[in-house]
């Protein structure tokens, strides 16, 4: 198994940071990294994700939502052909900070047959992940300011 984080430090609160993650019509204005993202957000609800991760290919995946928690949490597992191939459990972790910030960790977890052999294709998920949380910042930042 191995497992990709990045954390990052938002000025705006959970709702709006969450707000953000779930408005799927404007991931393709913001979103660098995840360019695609439709479906039914509810427990058990399928997605169609598409990621550009820097310098690798694009790939298209249909995952299953299996944590819903409202401004706080979102998690889905994502298979490449059978479970215990290449499987990936993505989460995005909303906390409140105590001056009304959020903190947005995201992470996957990988395990399967050929993890090991995705070093390459790990390292520009990651680079991914990052990407994505900065833009995330911008945008729901520049949300907070706007609403004040």
């Amino acid at each position: 198994m191995r497992t990709l984080s990045s954390t990052i430090d938002i000025d705006a609160s959970p709702d709006v940071v969450w707000a953000v993650l779930t408005d799927q019509e404007a991931f393709p204005d913001w979103n660098p990294f995840v360019t695609r993202f439709a479906g039914d957000l509810v427990l058990g609800g399928r997605l169609e994700v598409r990621i550009a991760p820097p310098g690798g290919r694009g790939m298209t995946f249909r995952p299953t939502v299996t944590a819903l928690e409202p401004q706080r949490r979102l998690e889905w597992l994502g298979r490449l052909l059978l479970p215990g191939v290449f499987d990936g459990r993505h989460s995005f972790e909303l906390t409140e900070l105590p001056d009304g910030g959020t903190r947005l960790a995201q992470s996957e977890s990988f395990s399967g047959l050929l993890v090991r052999a995705s070093g390459g294709m790990l390292n520009s998920t990651l680079d991914g992940f990052e990407a994505m949380n900065k833009a995330v910042k911008l945008r729901a930042e520049t949300v907070a300011v706007a609403a004040a």
